[in-house]
């Protein structure tokens, strides 16, 4: 997806024309690449699967030994 700083929109790629305008002002959008991911997001995104899995196997086994 592009971004148009004239509409001030996003542009889906099946919007675009053969040359890569905007189909509603007409200029020429640029292919824009993302930034990678940085590693702090993926290392909280390890920390929050390992606690939540924790916690899960806590209230399976209150459960177990309560029931």
């Amino acid at each position: 997806m592009a971004w148009c700083e004239e509409c001030d929109r996003l542009v889906e790629d099946e919007e675009l024309d053969e040359d890569g305008a905007c189909p509603k002002c007409g200029t020429v959008l640029e292919e824009q690449e993302r930034p990678p991911v940085p590693w702090y997001f993926k290392a909280m995104l390890v920390a929050s699967v390992i606690y939540l899995g924790y916690r899960a196997y806590q209230g399976i086994t209150w459960v177990v030994h309560h029931a």
